[in-house]
């Protein structure tokens, strides 16, 4: 085995490694929150050394936005990427929807909703923390607007302000995480029927 070869498997395991300990640390995070986390704590978790986690991470703020890059993979690849599959427009979004309801209610993280259990703590806290949650809602609400956008485009949406209803949604969804969460269980049903009462349909207005 050469020492080009043998570094690459250190880079790969390295590599895997601070994946595995960022998705746990979004595990931790999303009940005790982001201040919570400790190099220490986690190395105890997840039987490593707390030298070895503070070789990958260094300091407290970069593990805390590895764990939000972390909960913003386990987001695309629960809620984002299987609505890829609708067509843009009013199905999509209702697969955008569906999919976020399923993710909180599973829950994916034991705590709910990550963005949820997250964005208060850090929306007052200036740095590189606050920056990620940030771009993370940002993205969320726009992808909301845009296919919005489409469905008004589509003729299947009669919406005057894409942006500000996407911004609704968003609202309801934060706040039937709460509901879950606190053990509502009707949260889902009356999400939806909030939603629905958000989207008129265009064949109906006006």
């Amino acid at each position: 085995m050469t020492e080009t070869t043998t570094t690459d498997q250190r880079l790969i395991k390295g590599a895997r490694t601070r994946q595995t300990i960022a998705r746990h640390a979004a595990d931790v995070a999303s009940v005790e929150g982001l201040t919570g986390l400790s190099i220490g704590r986690l190395a105890t978790d997840l039987g490593l050394s707390k030298s070895g986690v503070a070789t990958l991470f260094g300091t407290k703020e970069r593990l805390q936005v590895a764990a939000v890059e972390a909960a913003r993979e386990v987001f695309m690849d629960n809620v984002v990427r299987p609505s890829r599959n609708a067509p843009h427009g009013l199905a999509r979004l209702r697969s955008l929807v569906d999919g976020w309801l399923r993710y909180a209610s599973e829950p994916v993280f034991p705590g709910g909703c990550f963005r949820v259990a997250t964005t208060a703590e850090f929306d007052s806290r200036p740095g590189p923390v606050r920056d990620a949650i940030v771009k993370d809602r940002a993205d969320w609400l726009a992808l909301l607007a845009y296919e919005i956008e489409c469905a008004n485009k589509a003729g299947e949406l009669a919406v005057a302000d894409a942006r500000t209803v996407a911004f609704h949604i968003d609202a309801v969804l934060c706040a039937t995480n709460t509901a879950m969460q606190l053990g509502e269980a009707d949260a889902r049903r009356t999400a939806r029927q909030i939603i629905d009462g958000l989207l008129p349909d265009s064949r109906q207005v006006g």
